[in-house]
Parts: structure tokens; C-alpha cells; sequence
């Protein structure tokens, strides 16, 4: 797993601190069999997978609305607020993961073109800088990477916050 640069340059460190959250929701999902995957852990129904599918679809909805960028269709619904952390029937892990890499690659690429200071509009109107996505984006992957985490541990008593495998 990639460190974060003890000197890098803002934009690096902030890309890869969101990578490793990112590769740790990913791995949390590694070895879950279909069932363990979208079982609601708890009364909110919190599952590893609705939160997977929940972090693609906020990845394309900060990075790629927000700049302007094209997105695929997302599971976003101003009047079903968990639509997008809910697994439907006919998706499964394999669906959501490549979701959630379609959704970091068109992420990545607007990261790679603008500057931290560039600018677009939220989804709620105001202005936001790339920075700000970006700081956004980590919280809120690290956040959820800890849910995954404490889901992972109910489920079959898998802790870690990265893989420690050699790669």
C-alpha cells in the first residue's frame, strides 16, 4: 500500500491519503461471499456493500458533477436519501466494485487535469474549489472506511485498517 509523501506536494498527498481509504474499503470486500457482503449490520441496514456503492456514486457526484464531467447514471434520489447505499437485488460485489473503479478512474483523471485552486459548482450551489472536494472526499471515504472496517469485524472478525500482505 502506497504512503502518504512525508514531503510531497499538497495535491499528491492529499490523492494518495484518498487512494489508501479507498484501497481499504476494497479490501474489506475481498473474500465476503454475496450474502456477507449486503448483510445490514445494523438497524440503519449498513451494509459493506451499500457503503462500496454509496462512495462510487459520491466520488462521481464531487469530482465529476461538480467540474462538469459526464458520470454514468447514479443511485442518487432526492426523495430516497439511502438509495444509493441500498443494494439492489440484481447487483452484486463484482457490479459495485467495478462501479466504484469506473467511478475512481473518471475521479482521478479530473484530479489530474485541475489545479487545487480551480473551481466548480456543488450539488447544493455553492462554489467549491478542487481543494475542497478533495479534503471532502478523504473524510468521507476515511469515514465510511471505518464502518467498513467495524462491519468486516461483525461479520467474520477481519480487523486491519489496510492489507498487510506483502504485494
Amino acid at each position: 500500500m502506497e504512503q502518504v509523501p512525508f514531503t510531497g506536494g499538497e495535491k499528491e498527498s492529499l490523492r494518495v491519503a484518498l487512494d489508501r481509504h479507498r484501497d481499504a474499503v476494497l479490501w474489506k470486500l475481498r473474500g465476503l461471499d454475496e450474502e456477507s457482503a449486503r448483510r445490514p449490520m445494523t438497524p440503519s441496514g449498513t451494509s459493506v456493500l451499500g457503503l462500496t456503492k454509496h462512495l462510487a456514486a459520491v466520488e462521481y457526484s464531487w469530482f465529476c458533477e461538480t467540474f462538469g464531467r459526464e458520470t454514468e447514471p447514479l443511485p442518487l434520489d432526492d426523495d430516497d436519501p439511502d438509495a444509493d447505499l441500498r443494494v439492489e437485488p440484481d447487483e452484486t460485489i463484482a457490479g459495485i466494485v467495478a462501479f466504484y473503479g469506473r467511478a475512481r478512474a473518471a475521479s482521478d483523471r479530473v484530479i489530474e487535469e485541475l489545479d487545487l485552486e480551480d473551481t466548480g459548482t456543488a450539488w447544493h450551489g455553492a462554489t467549491v474549489s478542487l481543494r475542497w472536494v478533495l479534503i471532502h472526499l478523504v473524510e468521507e471515504t476515511a469515514r465510511h472506511a471505518g464502518h467498513v472496517d467495524i462491519l468486516r469485524e461483525l461479520i467474520d472478525g477481519t480487523v486491519g485498517d489496510h492489507d498487510r500482505a506483502p504485494a
